[in-house]
Parts: structure tokens; sequence; C-alpha cells
């Protein structure tokens, strides 16, 4: 059976209950220290006074002239005593005979004790053993009317005397401890409950090795990872993150707002609702991120968003090639259908004997599709660029839509990276023929693809709905779309092509009633 560790909370705990006890024992045992210190002082204030007291008496020093000093000095001495509460008061000779003594049997015994200071004229107070025990005593010198020294007075209290005052404030000193370690104890209680609640009850070694997987993890994943506090600050960002939203390594963003970070726009506006997002495509510079977005939550409580990044931008752009060659295998596969239909036909006219109708038919037919591409191959030595054109050829004349490649359409070695090219053409064409799709005939498409002085020019006109002014400045953002249903990437993608070459994007509306998307793309800023 595994040993079971004390969590931190119980060893804060328990550690603050050893150093609290221990500070009250010691300001205890020092209030203790200070009372005996009190105590012993009081005493030998108190028997010094008492000793001078009884020097100073006339009656002291009639008596230590008298024949029988003990008669008169043992009677005044006890009373005292008895008055003052102390343990004894001696009258003695110079010679150290006692006059007087708590016990009658030791009167005329020799006192016992140090007098030296006291018969060279210096009352003093000191600590000796003697018959009642260990005792603090003063000792005073008595002087005739010629200032002799007659006798000396010893009055005393036993070590046990102040023992018993000083326990008997050790009640009041328990009345003052108590309370104060029971006041530490709950503090310390509440601070360590406190601690468990948000420690989890975990021990050191658990939060360690917590901690460790925990930046392990975060820090390798290959997937960007933005967590929000419920007030809508950025508590982490992993290194993946910071990749893919552009963010400088050393860049300070923990501990801020959304708003106070550069972040790219539709990321920015996504963490800033705290909606919750699944397998979002969004736009982050150069970048299609796909975003999921989820409330995080502990036994009820919000604790705030967690933003997962994967970037899908060679996906897209794998997907729009695919895109292109299926649509060029549909069409394809239509014009097999077509010119199998076409062929019946020829060979129906053939063997009916109308065979100058049958050669006027082919030939129209190849005539027409031999013309379309030597045009499209023509003006354009992209393979991609031809092989798309020729695809969104086949898809118009499917939906209706006449499709025109305008003759002075001239696009021979191009600097522009073939994905960037095919993006931008294949989601214009894509977009006019959605804006035409619903219209009533005719239905034209028109599309310019070619090097205009020193730039790219890509024009794409149509003879859809039109645009609403207003809205023009929306186009090229993610949302924005012409399809009913739509998710509004593709043009996203163009501006964001545009923007990555440093070019221009424009939309108008011609005096024919023709929608017209073109985009510039600067020679000099692709080469560069």
């Amino acid at each position: 059976m595994a040993r079971r560790q004390w969590s931190i909370a119980g060893q804060l705990f328990a550690l603050q209950a050893v150093v609290v006890t221990l500070l009250v024992l010691a300001g205890a045992g020092g209030a203790v220290w200070l009372a005996r210190s009190d105590a012993r002082q009081a005493a030998e204030d108190e028997v010094l006074a008492v000793a001078q007291t009884v020097a100073g008496s006339p009656d002291v020093h009639a008596a230590l002239t008298a024949a029988d000093p003990a008669a008169t000095l043992q009677p005044y001495a006890e009373s005292t005593r008895v008055a003052t509460g102390t343990d004894f008061v001696v009258v003695m000779a110079p010679d150290r005979t006692r006059y007087s003594h708590p016990n009658p049997t030791l009167i005329g015994q020799p006192f016992i004790g140090d007098i030296g200071p006291a018969l060279a004229g210096e009352p003093f107070t000191t600590t000796n053993v003697g018959t009642l025990g260990e005792s603090v005593r003063a000792v005073v010198p008595v002087y005739d009317d010629g200032h002799r020294i007659v006798g000396l007075v010893s009055v005393g209290i036993t070590t046990q005397a102040i023992n018993r005052k000083l326990l008997a404030q050790v009640p009041v000193l328990l009345a003052g401890a108590a309370p104060a370690l029971a006041l530490a104890a709950t503090g310390s209680w509440l601070l360590s409950r406190r601690l468990r609640r948000q420690t989890h009850g975990l021990g050191p070694r658990q939060m360690t090795r917590m901690y460790e997987y925990y930046d392990a993890v975060l820090h390798s994943v290959r997937e960007g990872l933005v967590v929000l506090t419920r007030d809508r600050r950025v508590a982490l960002v992993n290194d993946e993150g910071r990749r893919l939203l552009g963010l400088d390594e050393d860049a300070a963003v923990t501990d801020r707002p959304v708003d106070g970070i550069d972040l790219p726009p539709a990321v920015a506006d996504l963490l800033d609702s705290g909606r919750d997002a699944h397998d979002e495509p969004v736009l982050a510079g150069d970048r299609v991120l796909v975003a999921n977005q989820r409330t995080t939550r502990f036994e009820g409580t919000v604790l705030g968003t967690v933003l997962t990044l994967r970037d899908q931008t060679e996906l897209r752009n794998l997907a729009s090639e695919l895109d292109s060659v299926r649509a060029l295998t549909e069409a394809l596969q239509a014009q097999t259908h077509e010119s199998a239909n076409r062929l019946h036909t020829v060979l129906t006219l053939v063997e009916l004997g109308r065979t100058d109708e049958a050669v006027r038919l082919a030939t129209r037919d190849l005539a027409l599709a031999q013309q379309l591409t030597d045009r499209v191959v023509g003006a354009v030595t992209e393979p991609a660029l031809a092989a798309l054109l020729l695809g969104k050829s086949a898809r118009a004349g499917e939906r209706g839509v006449d499709l025109v490649i305008e003759p002075d359409c001239r696009l021979d070695d191009s600097p522009l990276p073939t994905t960037d090219l095919l993006t931008v053409v294949g989601n214009l064409v894509d977009n006019a023929l959605e804006a035409v799709a619903g219209m009533p005939p005719p239905r034209r498409v028109r599309v310019f693809v070619g090097a205009v002085e020193d730039e790219i020019v890509v024009r794409v006109g149509d003879t859809g709905p039109g645009l609403d002014l207003g809205r023009v400045a929306d186009v090229f953002r993610r949302g924005w779309s012409t399809k009913s249903a739509g998710r509004g990437l593709g043009l996203a993608l163009v501006g964001q092509v545009v923007h990555r070459h440093g070019g221009t994007s424009e939309v108008a509306r011609t005096d024919e009633g023709e929608t017209v998307f073109t985009v510039r793309l600067p020679v000099g800023a692709v080469n560069a």
C-alpha cells in the first residue's frame, strides 16, 4: 500500500502549528523568566527596606546595649517578620551571634552567610543558603550614637516563598497565552483550508510533477493554445500559438487584456466574443487557421476560455489545387459524354447518307472546342492556370454561363507563386459564377489575367446583381460571401494574397451593369 503523502496545505498547517506553539511557549517562558526576575528584584528591595527600617529603630539600638538583647529583640523581630511577610528577621552582634530567629533554638548560634560588606558599613543584598534553605537576604549595619557598628540586621525571603508567589501568577500567564495560541491555531487552520481549496489537496511532489508535465506538454504540442481568464485576460500562449499568431517569443502577453495584444483581427474578435467555436476557419496574416474555442469550468465555476489553433494553410492550398483538378476532370467527363452524343449523331447522319451535314456538324464543334483551347493555352503559358480556366469554362457551360476569356489576356512567365495565382483567379471566378447563377439570361463572366506594365492584373467581371456600395469595404473580409449559405472564406483568401504581396484590390460597377473585381500585384513586390 502506497504511503499517503501530505498535501501542501497539511504540511503548512503542521509547520505553522509547530512554529506558533514554539513561539507561544517561548513567549510564556520569557514571561516566566521576566516575572521571576521581577519577583527576585522585588524581594531584594523588600528585604532591604525592612532591614533598614529595623536597623534604624531606637528599640533595636537600646536592646543591643542591654544585658540580655535577645529578650527584647526576639519578640520584636518576630512581630516584624509576621507584619512584613518575610521569612526571617535576624538581629545579630558584629561577631555573628544571633539575638533573634524564627527558630528560637538557633538564638545564640552564629549567623550563616556573608556579612563582610555590612561590617564595612555597606548595606547589601545577596542569595545564600541558611538554616531555612536558600533565601534572598539583605544585611544592614546598626550604628550607635558614636557611629560605631554595634550590630547587624538580616532580613530574608526564601526562594521557595518567591517561587510560590511566581506559581500563583502562572494561571494569569496561561490565561493570556491560551487565547493567543487558540487564535494563532485558528488562523493557521483557516489559511490551510484556503490553501487546500486552491491546491486541490495536492502534495508538493504531485504539484511539481504536474507543473513539469503541464509545461512540457503545452510547449511541445503542435496546436496553438491560448488560455483566457474569466475577465478576458491572457493567461497563457504556448510556443506554437505564438508562431501561428505572429507574436514575438519575448513579448509579454500574459496577464494582459485581449485588446492589448497585437492579434489578427479575426482571432481577436473570436477571443473577445467568448463564444464556443468548432473547427472555424480564421485568417491570421498569411495563414488559414482552424479554431476551436470552449468555455472551461471546474466544479461548476467558469474559469475562462481555451482557444486551440491548427494551421491549415498548406491543406487549403492543396484543396484548392485539388478542386481545380476535380473541376477539370468533371469538365472532361462532361465533354466526353457530349462528344459521344455528337459522334453518334454524326454516324447516324452518315448512315442516312447526309454526309455533308455530318461533316459540317463535326468540324463546327471541333473548331469551337479547339478555338477555346487555343485561346486559353496561347494566352496563358502557366499550365495549372490554363487547366483551371479550361475547367471553369466547362463548368460555366454546364450552368448556362458564358465564360469569356478576354482577347488581350496574356501571361507568360509569372513571378507570382502558382498556388497564389490559382487562389486569386479560382476564387474570383467561382464567386462570379455563383453571382450569375440565379440571374436570367444572358449570364456572362469575363476574365482577364495579364501583365500590365509592372503589375500582374487579374480582372473578373460578371452580370450578377452587383454589390451594395456600402459593403465594398467588407468584400475581402472573412465572412462576406455572395453565397446564400457560404462561410465567406474564398474572397478573404484573395484578400490575404493581396496583402501578402503588397497589392491592391477594388470592386466597381460598369455602365453595362457588370460587377468587376480587379486585383493588382506589383511585380517588384512579388519578386522581393
